[in-house]
């Protein structure tokens, strides 16, 4: 029997799916990064050692592993090629990775568009890391993009290069009063720089996938960014620029969803969001502070502060049932050792209707004031748990009290920055 599975964050982002698909890369075979760019970086610590990957699919660090760049991605060559050299300079062996000749290519132009457009937006800006993510995924959709296959076609890339470049730089001039960016200069960085080292690595993504799925082996399909976020279904239009739940992992890694056999959805103990956009159970006072600095919430990428609140189980029970979830990992439990109570939203209360479940309009979520259970804290600490049995029990009471309300099973928890530093719990029955 084929075994994919999925590895999605069930809220905001920044869950820590990195690290768990990090740990469970250890029992797959191929770990594939299905969507996204790098605007999506994740920390994982190994023996005392921070790894910062933002392209690279988790299971790199292990040797056993064939890590596959999908057909869903947009990618930097430059920033590709820069994180191989740091993980290489560090003992990483990068030389098994594969980068589908499908995936697109980030461009100088959309870097340069991304950072105008979000200027030209002021307050209604969207709070893009402006890496140029959104619009390479534009001029894919309008099927003007280049693709990594190109730069193994110089010919091909220079005329495509050539016909988009004519807008861009038209747009860039008469629209926001820049210079034309040069095609030789692009053609020089791009064809002469970057296609040589990644030739090796370009390949049919799809292949092998497909090969190691129906030679038994054990395919894991890494998401970036998380379910509220996601382009049709998250809080748009402060979204990405893909689909980041499960069902584009099929898209994005070239699968049907038969190939997946199960789906782990990452919560993070609390919430965190970066950049703009609506935050029912946000806290902007001592709490969220604290939640700031015992949870180190800055970007990985951007290091920008990250705006913080309690659990929303609303929310989840949503992710869940966009994502088919399977099973929830919970992290960073013990950023909340230190509190005397926590609050967990149920429920959202718009315009004096009760809601259990997610508004579909926007303007209600905007407006919508969470309804809270409130759980004792348990002031411990438990970052040196490693068996469900040593939480301390109001811990183990809230875990069991998120699962239920998310109607989903908690059979993870992460009580620290360590790959090791999950607790497992057994399923019932």
């Amino acid at each position: 029997m084929v075994s994919a599975t999925v590895v999605v964050g069930t809220q905001w982002g920044d869950e820590g799916k990195g690290k768990l698909t990090d740990l469970l890369a250890a029992d797959m075979d191929l770990v594939v990064r299905y969507q996204g760019g790098h605007n999506a970086g994740h920390t994982i610590v190994v023996d005392g050692r921070r790894f910062a990957l933002q392209l690279l699919p988790s299971g790199i660090l292990y040797d056993h592993v064939v890590p596959v760049i999908g057909n869903g991605v947009v990618v930097d060559p430059s920033v590709l090629l820069s994180e191989i050299d740091q993980l290489s300079g560090s003992g990483v062996d990068c030389s098994r990775l594969v980068v589908s000749g499908s995936a697109h290519l980030i461009m100088p132009y959309h870097q340069e568009l991304d950072a105008l457009t979000e200027r030209h937006l002021g307050r209604n800006r969207l709070g893009t890391t402006k890496r140029g993510i959104g619009p390479a995924y534009a001029d894919k959709a309008a099927r003007v993009g280049l693709r990594v296959q190109d730069l193994l076609d110089p010919k091909i890339f220079r005329q495509k290069l050539d016909v988009v470049l004519k807008e861009k730089n038209l747009i860039l001039a008469k629209v926001y009063n820049r210079l034309a960016l040069s095609s030789s200069d692009i053609c020089d960085r791009y064809l002469g720089e970057y296609a040589p080292r990644l030739a090796p690595m370009i390949g049919d993504s799809v292949g092998v996938i497909h090969d190691a799925l129906e030679g038994g082996r054990r395919v894991l399909l890494e998401g970036a960014q998380a379910t509220f976020l996601d382009l049709d279904h998250g809080t748009y239009p402060f979204v990405t620029s893909s689909n980041p739940v499960a069902g584009g992992a099929c898209v994005g890694a070239g699968i049907g969803p038969r190939d997946i056999t199960s789906v782990l959805g990452i919560a993070k103990a609390y919430l965190t969001r970066v950049g703009s956009g609506p935050f029912p159970t946000e806290l902007a006072d001592d709490v969220g502070d604290l939640l700031v600095e015992r949870g180190g919430e800055f970007g990985t990428n951007t290091g920008r502060r990250r705006r913080t609140g309690w659990f929303d189980a609303v929310m989840v029970r949503h992710a869940a049932r966009l994502n088919s979830l399977s099973e929830i990992a919970l992290t960073k439990l013990d950023v909340l050792d230190t509190l005397s109570q926590i609050n967990v939203c149920v429920a959202y209360r718009c315009a004096g209707k009760l809601h259990e479940h997610m508004p579909y309009h926007q303007s209600e979520l905007h407006d919508a004031v969470p309804v809270y259970e409130v759980l004792p804290g348990w002031q411990e600490d438990t970052t040196g748990v490693t068996k469900i049995s040593e939480l301390p029990s109001a811990a183990r009471e809230y875990v069991k009290f998120l699962s239920a309300r998310c109607g989903v099973p908690v059979t993870r928890v992460g009580v620290g920055p360590g790959r090791e530093q999950f607790v497992e719990i057994p399923r019932e029955g």
